[in-house]
């Protein structure tokens, strides 16, 4: 049931940014459409996280919910790009998928396994597309898209330990920061070879550092992350 909510999901999220698009309305709709595909993942899929395992067992209870959901349309906006860009920056999502993948197989999570080979599929077609015909260009349908199913195998992966949150913040939401951070003092190629090396580094350290220490990571630099949303210019959500 979790695949059929998953392909439903995307399908509000597509629908709801080419109406937001093609009649020119507030960016208000297209949210309201992430916020309806989570709800969809989380009615419909049964995928939520009910509680945090952090050497004992914290239930959310009533917040269950509403966690779930802001984390949901949170990770789903990671890659919100509004404008046309070019189809490498689809390496930075590519990686994080990959470590889904890793860290799913040695789990044993089918689904995240499953969805993470066939959206990495899907990613390096449209990144081989893109450099052999010049024609592919990366728009906020597509990031968003990716964002969204990012944002379900992350749920997907806390429910087992929330320390697989290190996943999507630093092999995603790290790099997509440093990649807005240095664009404007790099090329576009520079800046995205930078971010994408930063994400595979990060993916590697998932499987060597110990999980305490990764623990450690991921309470400082999400703190980080957070202040530095006070900034436009570093904004992602």
């Amino acid at each position: 049931m979790l695949y059929v909510a998953l392909f439903i999901g995307i399908f509000l999220i597509v629908i709801s940014d080419k109406l937001t698009q093609a009649f020119k309305l507030s960016s208000i709709w297209g949210l309201l459409g992430e916020i309806c595909a989570s709800l969809v993942i989380i009615m419909v899929g049964k995928l939520e996280v009910s509680h945090i395992s952090l050497g004992s067992a914290i239930e959310l209870g009533y917040l269950t919910i509403p966690f779930t959901l802001l984390f949901l349309v949170g990770f789903t906006n990671v890659m919100n790009i509004e404008r046309a860009q070019n189809p490498s920056i689809l390496l930075l999502p590519f990686v994080s998928v990959v470590c889904f993948s890793i860290a799913a197989f040695f789990i044993g999570h089918s689904f995240v396994l499953i969805t993470g080979i066939c959206v990495s599929l899907t990613i390096m077609f449209i990144l081989l597309y893109g450099y052999f015909s010049g024609k592919v260009l990366v728009g906020r349908i597509l990031t968003t898209s990716i964002g969204f199913i990012i944002a379900v195998l992350s749920i997907a992966l806390i429910k087992i330990s929330i320390v697989t949150i290190y996943i999507p913040v630093f092999t995603l939401a790290l790099p997509f920061t440093l990649y807005y951070f240095s664009k404007d003092k790099f090329t576009s190629v520079q800046a995205i070879t930078v971010s994408t090396l930063t994400a595979i580094l990060f993916s590697l350290l998932l499987f060597i550092v110990p999980f305490k220490i990764i623990w450690y990571l991921v309470v400082g630099l999400t703190i980080i992350l957070v202040i530095m949303q006070s900034s436009r210019k570093y904004r992602f959500i």
